[in-house]
């Protein structure tokens, strides 16, 4: 089944196409990496795909449905998630009041701030069984500003993965983490549901290689190569685009 379909994206500003007549497809289930050098347009077609930037032409569908006027929160409840590579956590809120309004905001209920905690039994339950998960329940009433960054980075994407997404976008999971960190991530990654389907953009290529199926390379804006983690490694084109390696 195809979850995610993008046809002639472009996104301009001024005289620059940052993302310039883009088009793929992405099927259920499918772990699909963007890579490529700095300035390539990535974090820009995240925008456009999770509604941060408007389209400038082009479409965006999602599970069949036309969502390129729609905005971010429209999207995430129709299935999508977002993990930012600069962590957008609540920084002086402890780690379970972090896992309780994130998964609140997923709920019917969720306007309906101004109850206790204790009213609010599923979402506790919830927010208890995805920090056992993570290994961080026993900090729970700790402030997000006390973890180290490894484990900030684990709470947030697996946060994202408790909204129960369709379509989870990974921007740079591996950013700042030790070696030890990032195999957290990767096993994260690699263990997730067989019905999410994962768009991430990564530089750290030994992530990349482990984790996904299909890889997509982009310059200035443009796509260069699709296709298998091996296909990749072996296009020429590629290796002197985005690895710098010369005849």
């Amino acid at each position: 089944m195809e979850v995610l379909k993008v046809e002639g994206l472009l996104k301009q500003f001024g005289g620059i196409k940052a993302v310039n007549k883009v088009s793929f497809s992405v099927e259920a289930g499918e772990h699909l990496a963007i890579i490529g050098p700095n300035g390539a347009g990535k974090t820009t077609l995240f925008n456009l795909i999770n509604g941060q930037l408007s389209v400038t032409e082009g479409r965006i569908h999602f599970y069949g449905k036309d969502i390129t006027n729609l905005s971010t929160h429209q999207r995430v409840h129709l299935g999508q998630a977002r993990a930012f590579q600069i962590i957008s956590l609540w920084q002086k809120l402890t780690v379970i009041d972090n896992a309780m309004l994130t998964l609140h905001g997923t709920k019917p209920h969720r306007f309906k701030m101004l109850r206790p905690t204790k009213d609010f039994k599923e979402v506790f339950n919830q927010a208890m069984e995805t920090l056992r998960t993570l290994n961080l329940w026993e900090k729970r009433d700790e402030p997000v500003k006390n973890l180290a960054y490894g484990e900030k980075r684990r709470l947030e994407i697996g946060l994202s993965l408790a909204m129960q997404p369709k379509l989870l976008l990974l921007d740079e999971p591996s950013a700042g983490l030790s070696k030890g960190e990032g195999s957290d991530v990767i096993a994260l990654i690699k263990n997730l549901k067989s019905d999410i389907t994962a768009l991430m953009v990564d530089h750290d290529m030994d992530m990349i290689f482990e984790v996904a199926e299909r890889i997509i390379v982009l310059h200035y804006g443009q796509i260069i190569s699709d296709g298998t983690p091996e296909m990749i490694q072996h296009n020429q084109k590629v290796r002197e685009i985005y690895m710098g390696i010369e005849h």
